[in-house]
């Protein structure tokens, strides 16, 4: 076998880098993918009830507590970090909206949970804050565990009468659209046992199954945009867009008896 002498070999070697530089610029570096925009639309995020509670707070100029009580997916599980869970996600789209005012977003989600293990916690994780606004996710963790739906109508109302005793506004947030909720029997049914208890006992609900459902169907976006690789938990983009979406349609509902009761434009920026 030939030896190449040191000159021969550096011809080699500078050639060699001469093709991979025009292979670079044949074959450019890839771009990463920009994440989709976030247009929660209203028909879906529209809360049915105005949320008196806070628009009392609102026209006092007063300091508002908010509590957002559920299970992984409020504690947030699939987020990256802890500020990118929606319920810090939400305090940053309230205080956009009502920037003259101080608001407390507090963070009340345990992973695993189901109705009757919140409601066991109510009066240190809910009650004890004196919120003016409870935002209350529920049903998943019963539908993937494939637990009876009924099970959980009584506690549901035991809840809501434990929340309006004291006075304060309440939402309800349906689980989530993800593979690992879809794919069970019951995850439509949870969905419309949950809606059918806030139309009953005349709360709000944000339609979380709907609006990720939405964004798969409508916006044709794949899972792997908006659920965690897990196949259940939502990711920092949909923490962030359920935010926006839950955020709009608080000030939305906030303005309704605001604006019928006084014209108060200016607090609203």
């Amino acid at each position: 076998m030939r030896n190449d002498s040191p000159g021969q070999r550096g011809t080699k070697l500078t050639a060699i880098a001469t093709l991979f530089a025009g292979l670079v610029l044949v074959f450019p570096a890839r771009a990463e993918t920009a994440a989709p925009s976030c247009d929660p639309p209203l028909d879906l995020t529209r809360l049915t009830n105005p949320l008196s509670r806070f628009a009392q707070k609102v026209l006092a100029g007063a300091p508002i507590t908010v509590v957002a009580i559920g299970s992984s997916s409020t504690a947030g599980a699939g987020a990256t970090s802890p500020a990118a869970n929606y319920p810090s996600r939400l305090l940053v789209e309230l205080q956009e909206h009502f920037p003259r005012l101080s608001i407390t977003v507090l963070n009340r989600g345990v992973g695993g949970e189901e109705v009757a293990d919140m409601l066991q916690r109510f009066d240190s994780s809910v009650i004890a804050a004196r919120p003016d606004l409870v935002l209350w996710q529920l049903g998943t963790n019963s539908v993937i565990r494939d637990h009876k739906l009924a099970d959980n109508l009584e506690l549901i109302r035991s809840g809501l009468a434990r929340i309006r005793d004291i006075g304060a506004d309440v939402v309800l947030i349906d689980p989530q659209f993800a593979p690992k909720v879809i794919v069970k029997p019951d995850a439509e049914a949870m969905v419309e046992l949950i809606a059918g208890i806030a139309k009953r006992e005349n709360v709000d609900l944000f339609r979380r199954f709907e609006v990720m459902r939405h964004w798969r169907d409508v916006d044709h976006l794949g899972f792997e945009t908006f659920v965690s690789p897990d196949g259940l938990h939502m990711n920092d983009w949909s923490y962030a867009c359920m935010a926006k979406g839950l955020g709009n349609a608080i000030a939305e509902a906030v303005q309704r008896p605001i604006i019928s009761a006084t014209a108060t434009p200016d607090l609203f920026p």
